[in-house]
Parts: C-alpha cells; structure tokens; sequence
C-alpha cells in the first residue's frame, strides 16, 4: 500500500471514531458547568453550598444524578386520578387549620404517593426518589424536602404546633404545594424552570386551633 493510501486510511478512521464519540462529548459538555446550572437551577447553588463552595465536587454529584434519573420517563395522570389528587391536598389544607402537624405529614405521603404514580422511584427510598425528582422539578424539590424534613421532626415530637413551630409548618406545606402543581399537571422540559403563581398555592391562613 502506497504512503498516500495510508494517510488516508489513518484520516478515514480518525474521522469514524471522532464522529462516534462527539455525542458522548457534548452529553458530558451539557451536564458540565453552564449546562448543570441551567438544569438545575437553585439545586445547582444548594450543592454547591453543602460542598463547601467546592464547584467540582458540586457538579460531580449533579452529573451522576442525571446519569442515574436523566432517561426517566413521567407517566401521564389520567383526568380523573388528577382530580383525585388535587381532592385529597384540599383536604390536607382544610386539615392544617385544625392538625397542623398532622397535615404536614399528610402531605408528605401524598407527595411520595403522587411521585410513585408519575414513576419516580418508591417513597420508601426517599433519598432516591427526592434525587430524581432534583433532576426533573429542580425549582420546587426543596419545598418536598422542607415538607419531610418538617413531618419527620414533628413525629418525633420535635416541634410545637404553637409560635414559630406552627408557621414553619405552614411554610413547608406552602412550598411543597409548588411540586405537587408540578406533578400533577404536564411537567417542564429538563433545564426549563416554571414559576408557579403563589395565588396557585395558597390556602386558608386561619390560625390553626392551640391543642
């Protein structure tokens, strides 16, 4: 074989192999920096803050949530399971007048319920679930993370229903709305965020009764 010939063979199969790896590159260019922060948005700032302002590390564990949850799939609610849950978080806000606590932890278990439905992983595995719903509801996760972390302390009898105790619960039930108005209607494109109307979420602001 002529000296041409195998430059241009070499040429050929560099171009081949080049050509089969650059959807790889761009795949890891997109959940890299710019493209992780757009994605996630204030999950992106949070990671950052629990590694200590260490943005590599940050973006490492961003990437592998999206290696891991990224191809999920949600299933659709048919119209009358929507209203069946939508029925049943009226009725966690009419309970919080009375139980706030209780209805704290209502919500909670609706969210994981409603999550499973869409096809998230099982609520039983919360870290995993709330990991991929990071990657899809990136805006509104912290409200679920809010909501169980405020339902587990007042299980444990960690919390009041009177003073500042009661008005984290009402927080956390307020932000946690935002996710569920996600879940239970068509969900945004990856690296898109949707602003929910607070009118959307409100709820009676009654103060809850003192037990």
């Amino acid at each position: 074989m002529s000296t041409g010939m195998i430059v241009l063979t070499v040429i050929v199969a560099v171009a081949v192999v080049a050509a089969a790896i650059a959807p790889t590159l761009r795949g890891r260019g997109r959940r890299g920096g710019a493209g992780l922060k757009r994605r996630f948005g204030p999950e992106y700032e949070r990671a950052v803050a629990l590694h200590d302002g260490d943005t590599k590390a940050a973006e490492r564990e961003l990437a592998e949530r999206v290696e891991r949850h990224g191809e999920l799939r949600e299933r659709p609610l048919d119209a009358a399971g929507r209203e069946q849950y939508e029925a049943r978080w009226t009725a966690v806000q009419e309970h919080f007048v009375d139980s706030p606590r209780q209805a704290v932890a209502e919500a909670d278990r609706l969210l994981a319920e409603l999550a499973v439905a869409r096809g998230y992983p099982d609520g039983g595995h919360y870290e995993e679930q709330l990991s991929a719903l990071s990657v899809h509801h990136a805006d509104h996760v912290d409200g679920y993370r809010r909501v169980h972390r405020v339902a587990r302390a007042g299980a444990s009898d960690a919390m009041t229903e009177a003073g500042s105790g009661t008005e984290e619960m009402r927080t956390a039930l307020v932000g946690a709305r935002a996710l569920f108005d996600d879940l239970t209607h068509s969900a945004p494109e990856p690296g898109r965020h949707r602003a929910t109307s607070p009118a959307s979420w409100a709820f009676n602001r009654s103060h809850p009764k003192e037990s």
